[in-house]
C-alpha cells in the first residue's frame, strides 16, 4: 500500500536513529547534449549546473540527519563511500536512468538501503522496484513521509504524493553548502512549477501541472543572497520550464530581482526557459534585461504550422517566428532553442526547412532532437491507443546507455519512412554546425542585438581575471588548436570588436564556449544517425510494439 504524506500529532517512534546520508546526483552520459564536457574547461568549470533537486530535498530533511553530497558528475563514487552511508538517496531525469540503475545495483552489493525520486522515477516507477524506498512527487509533499518511513523502521515503502498540490512558498532555502560552487558553470534556482500550455509531448504539465506555482518574492531573494554568500559571480539559471507562465507573478517579482541586482552592482547574470509568447510582451522584456536576464531558452519545434496545430503548440502559431525571435534580440536577451523532428504528418524536405530556420533566427544554440514519447505524455498515450509505441521501459536509453533525444528518440512507429526522418533530421545537424553556418549565425546575433536595456556591466560583475582567462582559453581551443572553423573564429571576434559596445562580447563568448561541445558532439551524432539508417531496415523489422498501461504519473519530485 502506498504511504501517504499526512502529518500525525504524535512523534512518530524512532526505530532507528538519525542516519548518515549519501545523496548521489548520477551521471549524465559524456556523449550527452548536457554534458558539455568539452566546453567545460574553457569556463575553468568541472560541470554546468548542481543538482537543485536534491539540494532542495536536503534542506527538507531533519537538521540530525548527517548528509554528505557527490556529484557523479564532476567525482567518482567510490565504494567506501556507500558503505560509510546508511541510506543511500538518488535522484535523476531520464538521460541519467543507466546511471541511477547501477547505483541501487551498487548499494545492494554493499547491503545499503537506496531512496529514489526525481522525474523518471515519477514517470517510471516500476523500473525502480528494487529500491528500498520509491519517491514520487514533490519534495515539499513527500519527504516528511520518507523520514517517518526510515525512523519507523519500514525496510520498503512506496510513497505516493498527490498531483500538483505541493505549496511552493513552504520550499526551503537549498543544501547550497553541500557544493562547491566554483565547480559549476552556472548556481541554479526555482521560481515556479508548472506550464499553462498543453503541449502533446511535453511532460512538464503532466508532473507539475498546468497551474504555475510561484515562490514569493522573499523566498526568492533569500535563495540569492545564499549564493551571493558563497562568493558565486556570474551565471544563475532560472530551471522554471516557463519562467512566464504566469506573467502576472512574475511581472510582480521582477521589480524586487532588479532592485536587489543593482544594490548588489548585478553580480549574476541570468538564464532561464520561456514561451515564445514572451516576444509580445515589450514590458516583460525590458523588465527581464534590467533583472539581468541575458539568454532563454524557446521551444520552438517546427516551422510548419500545421505541425505545431498537430502537436497543441498553439503559442507558437499565428506569429512570424524570426520577427518574435528579433523582437527578443531587441531587447539585449539572447535566444536558444529547441527543435524536434519526428512528428506525425511532416513534410518531405523538413530537415531544409528546420535547418533554413534556425539560420534566419540567427540562433546560434540550437538543439535539435528526435521526438521521443515520454511516459505519460499525451503523445505516448496516443501512439499506445494506436498500436504504434515501442516499449519504453528496454529502449536503447538503458540498454545502449544512450544520453539523450540527438541520438535517439522516434521510439515509436513512424507515419512516414524511418529512414525519411533520419535523414531530414540528419541535414539538420549537418547543416547546423558547419564552422561557416555556425560563424555566420553568432555575427548576424551580434548585428541584431540590442543593448540599451542591459544594465549588467560584464567587466564589473564578474571577476575580471577569471574572465581574461576564459577569453584567452577559448581563443586557443577554437582559434589555434581546433582542428576545424580558426579562420571563422578570428573572423567573429574581429565582427564582435568592431560593433563597438563591450556587451557584444557577452553573446559572442557565450555562443562559442557551447561550441567547443557541440561541434564534436554533432560528429558523433552524425556518425550514430548514420548506423540508424543504415540499420534501418533491421529497425523496422523489429517485433510488434509491447503494448503497455500508460504509466501511473504522480507530481515530480524536485
Amino acid at each position: 500500500m502506498p504511504l501517504t504524506d499526512t502529518a500525525s500529532t504524535l512523534a512518530p517512534p524512532r526505530a532507528r536513529p538519525a542516519p548518515n546520508v549519501l545523496m548521489v546526483y548520477p551521471e549524465f552520459d559524456g556523449n550527452s547534449f548536457w554534458a558539455m564536457k568539452s566546453a567545460m574547461p574553457l569556463m575553468g568549470k568541472r560541470s554546468l549546473m548542481p543538482p537543485l533537486g536534491l539540494l532542495t530535498v536536503a534542506a527538507l530533511l531533519p537538521d540530525d540527519w548527517r548528509i554528505r553530497l557527490i556529484d557523479n558528475n564532476i567525482d567518482p563514487v567510490a565504494d567506501a563511500d556507500i558503505a560509510a552511508a546508511d541510506l543511500v538517496m538518488i535522484s535523476g531525469m531520464m538521460p541519467q536512468r543507466a546511471s541511477m540503475l547501477d547505483m541501487i545495483e551498487r548499494a545492494h552489493r554493499l547491503g545499503r538501503p537506496i531512496a529514489v525520486g526525481g522525474p523518471d522515477v515519477m514517470s517510471s516507477p516500476e523500473l525502480y522496484d528494487d529500491a528500498e524506498y520509491v519517491v514520487t512527487g514533490e519534495g515539499e509533499s513527500v519527504v516528511s513521509t520518507l523520514v517517518e518511513a526510515w525512523h519507523s523502521g519500514e525496510a520498503r515503502a512506496r510513497i505516493d504524493a498527490e498531483k500538483f498540490t505541493a505549496d511552493v512558498t513552504t520550499s526551503p532555502v537549498p543544501r547550497f553548502d553541500l557544493i562547491r560552487a566554483d565547480d559549476y558553470m552556472q548556481m541554479a534556482v526555482q521560481y515556479s512549477r508548472g506550464c499553462p500550455f498543453t503541449c502533446e509531448f511535453c511532460d512538464i504539465i503532466e508532473l507539475f501541472g498546468r497551474r504555475p506555482r510561484t515562490k514569493t518574492s522573499a523566498q526568492m531573494l533569500a535563495e540569492l543572497d545564499r549564493i551571493y554568500a558563497l562568493g558565486h559571480r556570474g551565471s544563475v539559471n532560472f530551471v522554471d520550464d516557463n519562467l512566464i507562465g504566469n506573467k502576472k507573478a512574475v511581472k510582480a517579482f521582477l521589480p524586487d530581482l532588479i532592485a536587489w541586482q543593482r544594490a548588489r552592482k548585478y553580480p549574476f547574470d541570468f538564464y532561464t526557459e520561456a514561451s515564445l509568447n514572451l516576444s509580445d510582451d515589450p514590458e516583460l522584456m525590458t523588465m527581464m534585461a534590467r533583472a539581468g536576464f541575458m539568454s532563454v531558452f524557446i521551444g520552438i519545434e517546427s516551422p510548419d504550422p500545421d505541425l505545431l496545430e498537430a502537436m497543441r503548440k498553439k503559442q507558437n502559431m499565428r506569429r512570424d517566428i524570426v520577427e518574435s525571435i528579433d523582437k527578443v534580440y531587441a531587447h539585449g536577451i539572447q535566444v536558444i532553442a529547441g527543435f524536434i523532428v519526428g512528428f506525425d504528418g511532416e513534410k518531405e524536405g523538413t530537415g531544409d526547412t528546420v535547418a533554413d530556420l534556425i539560420d534566419s533566427t540567427a540562433i546560434p544554440v540550437s538543439i535539435c532532437g528526435l521526438l521521443f514519447a515520454l511516459p505519460g505524455t499525451q503523445l505516448s498515450r496516443r501512439l499506445e491507443a494506436e498500436g504504434r509505441l515501442h516499449d519504453l521501459h528496454h529502449s536503447h536509453w538503458v540498454e545502449q546507455k544512450m544520453a539523450d533525444q540527438c541520438s535517439q528518440g522516434l521510439n515509436f512507429d513512424t507515419d512516414r519512412p524511418r529512414v525519411d526522418v533520419l535523414r531530414d533530421y540528419r541535414t539538420v545537424i549537418a547543416r547546423s554546425y558547419t564552422p561557416e553556418n555556425f560563424h555566420r549565425r553568432v555575427r548576424s546575433l551580434i548585428d541584431r542585438m540590442g543593448f540599451e536595456h542591459i544594465k549588467v556591466d560584464l567587466r564589473r560583475h564578474k571577476h575580471w581575471s577569471h574572465q581574461a582567462r576564459m577569453m584567452m582559453r577559448v581563443c586557443w581551443a577554437l582559434g589555434v588548436r581546433a582542428p576545424r572553423g580558426k579562420r571563422q573564429f578570428w573572423g567573429t571576434l574581429r565582427h564582435a570588436m568592431k560593433n563597438g559596445n563591450p556587451h557584444a562580447f557577452e553573446p559572442f563568448f557565450m555562443s562559442l564556449i557551447p561550441y567547443a561541445h557541440l561541434e564534436p558532439f554533432s560528429h558523433e551524432v552524425l556518425r550514430v544517425i548514420d548506423e540508424r539508417i543504415a540499420n534501418v531496415d533491421a529497425e523496422d523489422r523489429r517485433p510488434a510494439p509491447a503494448r503497455m498501461p500508460a504509466p501511473q504519473l504522480e507530481a515530480a519530485a524536485i
